[in-house]
């Protein structure tokens, strides 16, 4: 089960399929913040043609009898707790945080604790400049400035092939995981699903 937050709460809650359906991945990724990711780096996107074409390279080689291997949800891989960033925070701040935490992306809350976006490194260098390690340069941007907005979710018992089809298509690093009562409970970034492949090799995540 997955859903989008966005600025006035939440937008959609049902299955995947519905969600391509009514907000297309493309779509969610292009309300970005005041840049879109890879233009500061010079680099490709992440769910770029490059990445696609390997993974259809990929599926491709795949043995038609391959074993699926059982079900791993996202409550038994998610990376918790969980550090989250205030939408009024500093962009050099919430840089520190996550230098401190030592995590490459964060969900985003407001006032009342509410999931709005996701920040992630990439976002952050593209208003503040980094020299060894220290912010030399700052346009005073707060989060809400930069953020990912509306982002996607994934409830604790989905499975995690299907949130590896999420990321993939939509180019997302991560996934805030949430509660029915709407409360983040863990993320599930790319390391959590490789993991799981290492630890589980029977599981085959793009079938």
């Amino acid at each position: 089960m997955f859903s989008i937050y966005g600025m006035t709460g939440q937008v959609f809650r049902g299955t995947l399929e519905n969600m391509n359906r009514i907000y297309p991945l493309a779509e969610t990724l292009s309300a970005t913040g005041i840049a879109r990711k890879g233009e500061e780096l010079g680099v490709e996107a992440p769910g770029g043609l490059l990445e696609k074409e390997a993974v259809r390279a990929y599926r491709r080689m795949l043995p038609d009898d391959l074993e699926r291997g059982p079900l791993i949800h996202a409550a038994q891989i998610m990376s918790r707790p969980v550090t989250v960033v205030q939408q009024s925070t500093p962009v050099s701040a919430a840089w520190r945080l996550l230098q401190e935490q030592q995590i490459q992306q964060a969900p985003v809350v407001d006032e009342g604790r509410r999931l709005v976006g996701m920040v992630s490194e990439r976002e952050l260098l593209t208003v503040i400049d980094i020299d060894a390690g220290r912010v030399v340069e700052n346009l005073q941007r707060r989060v809400a400035d930069v953020m990912r907005s509306p982002v996607i979710t994934a409830a604790p018992v989905t499975d995690i092939r299907r949130i590896a089809a999420v990321m993939l298509e939509g180019g997302l690093p991560a996934l805030p995981i949430v509660d029915e009562q709407e409360r983040i409970v863990g993320i599930v970034s790319r390391s959590d699903i490789l993991r799981a492949v290492m630890t589980d090799p029977p599981l085959s995540l793009w079938r």
